[in-house]
């Protein structure tokens, strides 16, 4: 398996980002949101978010484990929780990637039952056609096709995180 057929450049990848920065920095400006950053894909989004924003804002991590290799390997279950609380704050879920949308719904759900204030999601790629639980993204980049993607932060066998670019696994 190889990175092939370059899906969304570098450029757009960096304009799109900004402009969700922009957006979140407008719709925060009162307040200090928590960015919580579903790891390891999620760093290199999140780094580059972070930048873009124009408030303050705290950031943790959580790691959930839900795939294996190319297929997905049962309901998601969270291996590292986030180091701070959350309760009566507002969380940004930052995720590179939604698809089915199981993985994000428990992760949600994990972050109300803490108290947090209000729950929205921004993710860098959502694959809608494969949804099957319905999560509300305020915060979206791109909408992308049932292709398995590499880059940014996203991985095969831990492999093409570090391509600056979405590209198609061949």
């Amino acid at each position: 398996m190889r990175p092939g057929k370059v899906l969304i450049e570098t450029d757009d990848i960096k304009q799109r980002v900004s402009e969700l920065g922009e957006e979140i920095s407008r719709n925060y400006h009162h307040e200090k949101p928590v960015l919580v950053t579903v790891l390891k894909g999620g760093v290199i989004f999140v780094s580059d978010l972070i930048r873009e924003l124009s408030i303050p804002v705290e950031l943790d991590f959580v790691s959930v484990s839900s795939y294996k290799k190319r297929e997905k390997a049962g309901p998601a279950k969270i291996v590292q929780n986030l180091s701070g609380s959350v309760a009566g704050k507002h969380v940004i879920v930052v995720e590179n990637i939604v698809d089915s949308g199981s993985t994000l719904n428990r992760i949600l759900q994990e972050l109300k039952d803490r108290g947090a204030a209000s729950v929205e999601v921004c993710c860098l790629l959502d694959k809608k056609c494969k949804r099957k639980v319905d999560v509300d993204i305020r915060y979206r980049g791109f909408i992308i096709q049932d292709n398995f993607v590499v880059g940014y932060g996203l991985d095969y066998n831990q492999r093409f995180r570090n391509l600056p670019h979405i590209a198609l696994l061949e």
